[in-house]
């Protein structure tokens, strides 16, 4: 099984940068992809931003695209969420979350989920 815990929320400025941290533990981490999802309150859960095992390849939602960036350190079994830009309705909890399915952006998918960060984005 695979254990995440999600780290670096907190309260920014709009415009503002915050970068989440989603640490694995488990020996097959490489072999999972990784998403970002996000729950704003009174709002269903969304996708964010996802990347492959296989390739490296990146996908984001089309509100965060050229703002956000994510990435991994699979030595560090340690994915990443950089947020640039940030906008009030950037707020929510951000969740990371890991699976083997092909399909990346859909939450059903994910066979393993971190506890959530916060992220406040003032205005």
């Amino acid at each position: 099984q695979v254990q995440l815990v999600e780290s670096g929320g907190g309260v920014v400025q709009v415009g503002g940068s915050l970068r989440l941290s989603c640490a694995a533990s488990g020996r097959t981490f490489s072999r999972y992809a990784m998403g970002w999802f996000r729950q704003a309150p009174g709002k269903e859960r969304e996708f964010v931003a996802a990347v492959t095992w296989r390739t490296g390849t990146s996908y984001y939602a089309d509100s965060v695209k050229g703002r956000f960036t994510i990435s991994r350190d699979n030595a560090k079994n340690t994915v990443y969420l950089q947020m640039n830009s940030l906008k009030p309705e950037d707020t929510a909890v951000y969740y990371c979350a890991a699976t083997t399915a092909a399909i990346v952006v859909i939450p059903r998918n994910y066979e393993h989920w971190g506890q959530g960060t916060q992220v406040t984005v003032s205005s």
